[in-house]
């Protein structure tokens, strides 16, 4: 049944979805498109360094070299929706060798526009247009001659077309990872072409916004989603160097939130140069994004201990996150994943203790999967999820699986000595239906590193009878867990290589 606030948020479901077909098929007009072309830029101010693209790519592609045959038939070939996404991007551009034939690219180039020049719904998605946006601008040296001409005069009234659809659409896009990438191709347009210089203004003034919204003090995203961190970071830097390459004073707001992500980056990191799985978190190596920042030379030594409500113990070879934060508002809440209390567990660059992860990149029906309590190393009552998320399709199609109800997180502690580091946490998430308080308190020594914990659950007024509690604690793949002949503990393996002994206790 829905409440009020469900109720509210499926009529403006309908709204949204009902001015969003209007809005696409007005676009499709030729009254439209026409109205989208603006003067042609004389001339680029400077060029990108395509270097600056890296953290897009998929570093195991490698160089291509493209035919004019195979030009001619670039765009015939039937392709599915990942191709799709892939190609209209055009990111594979910083693939191409520098020394590849010019008519080959003017020929994909030219062909694309007079196929996709005009609206089409699946290639100028936001998310592929501002990445198109940037490629172009970024690769322009693979089909541009230095001498121009009429293909010169032809590519940029097209791509300053692209530029302005999404200019005029900024104010209904709704997700701010989508936002920034579209303020990047806005203010790189601006920064290249001075005709189009009040794009720049504009979309550094509309940074400032996101900026000032999506982030905490620190730094970190208030959806709290450690994945979005690194994104945001890789479009922060890049308008940066842009800004600077084109001669243009950096803002110092751009140049404050850099120097904070890079201090939550440098938090979060651990031998294993993986983010611990929180909030929405995919697996994600960082190796190739810290060889990136250093060939930029961005230095970070500054350390948090308490990061995006996440609790960091680091003592010699282990590396523990606790989780002690409550949900973001529902707004930002599309990805949360109900885990209260839950901690990720790495000794030296092995994760011995893991959430399951988000199913973003698998399946709707995983990823909701992913949400629940159950799918974290926490404790979860009468197999009952803490947070409940909206299951109305209509709501998910506009809004993502945003949470419909949160919980409070009090009693949060964190104790150095100099023989350990204890956190601890108290959620009420359970409290009204089940009349229980989880409190979960974590103690690391610093001398041999050894962990040790205790979950609480302290009744405050009468429940119902048949109560059950389960505490998961994941194993990373590769982690073999054996139950000793005396059954009150277990050993956890690695490579045949011995992790320790894990003994469950717990009191109610």
């Amino acid at each position: 049944m829905l409440d009020l606030k469900s109720i509210y948020l499926y009529f403006l479901s309908a709204k949204k979805i009902t001015t969003k077909t209007i809005r696409r098929f007005f676009f499709s007009t030729s009254f439209y498109n026409k109205r989208l072309l603006t003067e042609s830029p004389s001339r680029f101010f400077f060029y990108p360094n395509p270097y600056l693209l890296s953290p897009f790519l998929n570093h195991k592609d490698t160089l291509l070299k493209i035919s004019k045959f195979e030009a001619n038939y670039f765009w015939s070939k039937s392709k599915n929706e990942s191709d799709i996404k892939n190609l209209h991007s055009f990111l594979w551009l910083n693939l191409v060798d520098r020394k590849n034939d010019k008519e080959s690219m003017k020929k994909i180039i030219n062909d694309w526009i007079k196929n996709y020049g005009n609206y089409k719904k699946e290639v100028w998605d936001e998310n592929i247009l501002s990445k198109r946006i940037i490629a172009w601008i970024s690769n322009a040296d693979l089909f541009l001659d230095k001498k121009e001409d009429k293909f010169h005069k032809f590519f940029t009234m097209y791509l300053i077309k692209q530029v302005n659809f999404l200019k005029k659409n900024l104010n209904i896009i709704s997700y701010d990872t989508t936002r920034i990438s579209c303020l990047a191709s806005i203010i790189l347009s601006g920064l290249v072409f001075k005709e189009y210089y009040i794009n720049y203004n504009f979309g550094i003034k509309e940074l400032k916004k996101i900026i000032d919204s999506f982030f905490d003090k620190n730094g970190f995203p208030k959806n709290r989603n450690a994945e979005n961190l690194i994104f945001f970071l890789q479009y922060f830097i890049i308008i940066k160097e842009w800004i600077q390459n084109a001669q243009e004073v950096v803002p110092e707001y751009l140049n404050d939130i850099i120097d904070k992500n890079l201090i939550c980056l440098n938090s979060l990191k651990n031998d294993s140069k993986n983010l611990p799985l929180f909030n929405g978190t995919t697996e994600k190596n960082l190796d190739s994004f810290l060889i990136y920042l250093s060939k930029l030379n961005y230095v970070f030594n500054k350390k948090l201990k308490f990061v995006g409500q996440i609790q960091i113990i680091k003592n010699k070879k282990n590396t523990l996150y606790f989780d002690s934060g409550e949900p973001p508002v529902y707004e930002y809440s599309k990805d949360y994943q109900s885990g209260p209390l839950s901690f990720e567990y790495f000794y030296e660059s092995n994760k011995i203790i893991t959430n399951c992860g988000y199913g973003r990149r698998i399946s709707k029906k995983t990823q909701l999967i992913s949400k629940f309590t159950s799918a974290q190393s926490t404790l979860c009552l009468n197999d009952t999820s803490v947070v409940k998320f909206q299951r109305n399709n209509l709501i998910n199609k506009t809004f993502g699986s945003t949470i419909s109800d949160g919980f409070k997180i009090y009693d949060i502690a964190r104790e150095e000595s100099k023989n350990d580091t204890f956190v601890a946490a108290t959620h009420n998430a359970y409290l009204s239906k089940y009349g229980y308080l989880h409190r979960r308190e974590i103690k690391v020594l610093k001398k041999n590193g050894d962990v040790t914990g205790v979950d609480t659950l302290i009744k405050k007024k009468n429940v119902p009878q048949g109560l059950k509690f389960s505490i998961r604690f994941h194993i990373y793949p590769g982690i073999s867990a054996i139950k000793t002949i005396s059954g009150q503990s277990i050993l956890l393996q690695m490579n045949q290589k011995n992790l320790g002994y894990w003994y469950p206790k717990t009191i109610i």
